[in-house]
This record gives C-alpha cells, sequence and structure tokens, in this order.
C-alpha cells in the first residue's frame, strides 16, 4: 500500500466525463463532495464543512464509472494522492492535488445496485457451461451450538 493511500466518501458533483488518451486507454474525471457534519457545542447548532476533490480514473474502471455513475450518486473512493502541474496558454503555472483511483464504487449506505460483470478481454474464452450452483441449507443453530 502506498504511503499516501486515501479513502473518500462523498457525493459526486457532475457526471463523470470520459476520455481517451492517445495511447486508446480510457481515462474518467469526476469531482466528490465530500461533507463533514458536526454540532457546535457552544451554540449547539448544527455546522457543515464541505471538501472538493478532483478524482482520475483508468483502463475498464474508468469506462465502468464513466457508464455506471452520475452527478448525486453517492461513491466510495480509494486510491494515492498525485500532484500534476501545468501552464496555462497565457504562461500561468497552475497545480493540483488530485486523488488518483484504484477503485471507484458506488455507497450502498442509502442505495442498492445490480452488480452487471463486464467480460475481461485478456481472459480466456470459455465453451463450457457451469452448473448452477446448488443452494444451500440455511445454517440452524440448536441452544448447544456456538453460531461461529
Amino acid at each position: 500500500m502506498p504511503d499516501n493511500a486515501i479513502t473518500i466518501v462523498g457525493n459526486i458533483t457532475r457526471d463523470p466525463e470520459l476520455k481517451f488518451l492517445n495511447s486508446g486507454q480510457a481515462a474518467v474525471r469526476l469531482s466528490v463532495a465530500v461533507n463533514r457534519r458536526w454540532q457546535n457545542r457552544q451554540t449547539q447548532e448544527w455546522e457543515e464543512r464541505v471538501s472538493y476533490f478532483e478524482v482520475t480514473g483508468y483502463g475498464s474502471m474508468a469506462e465502468n464509472a464513466a457508464n455506471s455513475l452520475s452527478k448525486g450518486t453517492r461513491v466510495v473512493v480509494t486510491g494515492r494522492l498525485e500532484q500534476r502541474s501545468w501552464e496555462t496558454e497565457n504562461g500561468d503555472k497552475r497545480s493540483i492535488v488530485e486523488i488518483n483511483a484504484d477503485e471507484i464504487a458506488p455507497s450502498l449506505r442509502f442505495a442498492t445496485v445490480v452488480v452487471t460483470r463486464t467480460p475481461r478481454p485478456d481472459a480466456p474464452a470459455r465453451d463450457v457451461e457451469r452448473p448452477a450452483p446448488r443452494p444451500t441449507e440455511p445454517n440452524t443453530y440448536t441452544y448447544d451450538e456456538e453460531p461461529f
């Protein structure tokens, strides 16, 4: 695990933007708002602070995120912090610290999802159908047994 690992949970602030690099690799960019809320002990009023994070992801994850997520979706992002610098057309120097995502996933705290596996291009084709798994009997315990 890198020394600058980060995990955030928040809401996407705009629809993910999918682009393809010159190499043909997919890249997604999205912005995530992370809200922190607390009660001020002196005034007893609720206060809130919002932090915004730019997130980038690559490859099949980028395509899956762009096809599955939209503005307002609550997501969990894990990755690492990276600083990127560039120069504008006017010669001004700019830099940003962004999250280079290892994983982007919808949060299941306030939503449900249907997971659809995408085929892996590097996986060998399978001509043989696998039998459906047999249903298992639910675990039953008597008062004399430990459940663990």
